[in-house]
């Protein structure tokens, strides 16, 4: 299966915080499955660590190293992606997780999230 990380999931993972649910450590651990995020998260974290509204131990350079250290898979921002998000209902105000839905849309992938404005959209998503 592929999985892609939202932002708060893998801040959590990173951080080994106990809110990460015990089904999203399972299938990000399972190494049969395969785990991305997508660089849109890296931006989100970026910003919001510059604006003091995220408390995250390091920067965003830690932040992508933990996303190697970790064997996710690092996706960028497509084209065809920017389309997606165009077309969606416009039920999350958030652009970071509009992006997030549509790579996931796109690259046919579930989304790991406890997010229940992601959770409204047409996409497959766990927690």
């Amino acid at each position: 299966m592929k999985y892609l990380l939202d932002t708060h999931t893998a801040l959590w993972l990173f951080e080994g915080n106990e809110k990460l649910s015990l089904s999203a450590r399972d299938i990000i651990y399972n190494p049969e499955n395969e785990i991305y995020i997508n660089i849109v998260s890296a931006w989100e974290t970026a910003i919001k660590i510059s604006l003091n509204k995220l408390y995250f131990e390091g920067n965003s350079e830690i932040f992508l190293s933990a996303i190697k250290a970790n064997n996710i898979d690092l996706l960028g921002v497509e084209g065809d992606y920017i389309k997606i998000v165009e077309k969606l209902p416009y039920i999350h105000r958030d652009p970071f997780d509009r992006m997030i839905i549509a790579a996931a849309l796109m690259e046919k992938l579930t989304i790991i999230t406890i997010d229940e404005n992601i959770q409204k959209y047409d996409v497959p998503w766990v927690w």
